[in-house]
């Protein structure tokens, strides 16, 4: 499955699109996520990584680790090597700078990659997280099955993604709150409207909770639940490699 729209509405690949957009807004990422989501972005990972550590994962792969703040937190779980990668090469040096500062470089290791190439053996990870970047794959089945190959047996995923409000209360001002945001960032950040645009946009019409069961249901996981997060807003996925 793909997701029907770009950056930037160009004749370029998604990819590419999605490489200059993260490469253009990385100085400002995290503020604005920060303030798009009220601080809650950071909770949910944290929820995201309570659900992880039980498992004493050796070896985790963080998918679009970004500025490397899941790949950070993650470093809770007594992992023994966690490797995050991402297309867009400015988000990694600002995650490499992340790590610096924490003294975690002999623990985490990041990387420009792509998600739905990986250069790593079958059978590798114990454990593999995307934190808001499964709805950026160009071809969805494809970095699904990626993840899938590189996953050792029994090995487990866990993404976090956007999702919708059920409450159709919640919902509309849910829309409301996005198309305000949208408008404020356009005219704040003229340079950033069209991917947080973007970004705003693919949330509202990325498949999620059963939907999004059934994506990962059909390239070979099993065991698939999903929690939604406070309001709906986001949720979090987990599934097992047979």
């Amino acid at each position: 499955m793909e997701i029907n729209i770009s950056p930037f509405n160009k004749k370029t690949s998604k990819k590419t699109q999605i490489k200059i957009m993260f490469n253009l807004i990385s100085k400002r990422y995290d503020i604005l996520n920060r303030i798009i989501t009220f601080g809650l972005d950071l909770r949910w990972r944290k929820n995201l990584v309570n659900k992880i550590k039980p498992q004493n994962p050796k070896i985790i792969l963080d998918v679009a680790t970004g500025t490397g703040d899941l790949a950070i937190e993650l470093s809770k779980t007594k992992a023994e090597k966690i490797i995050g990668i991402d297309i867009s090469d400015q988000m990694i040096e600002i995650a490499k700078k992340k790590i610096r500062k924490k003294n975690l470089n002999s623990l985490i290791k990041v990387l420009e990659s792509n998600s739905e190439n990986m250069n790593f053996k079958n059978d590798y990870f114990d454990i593999v997280t995307v934190s808001y970047g499964v709805r950026n794959f160009e071809n969805l089945n494809k970095g699904l099955s990626e993840i899938f190959r590189v996953l050792k047996p029994t090995g487990k995923i866990y993404i976090l993604e956007t999702s919708l409000p059920k409450s159709p209360i919640l919902l509309f001002f849910y829309k409301f709150y996005v198309r305000i945001l949208t408008s404020i960032i356009g005219i704040l950040f003229s340079n950033y409207k069209l991917p947080y645009k973007y970004l705003l946009n693919s949330a509202s019409i990325f498949p999620f909770g059963d939907d999004f069961n059934n994506i990962l249901m059909k390239n070979g996981f099993i065991n698939i639940k999903n929690e939604s997060q406070i309001l709906g807003v986001s949720t979090i996925y987990f599934a097992s490699k047979p």
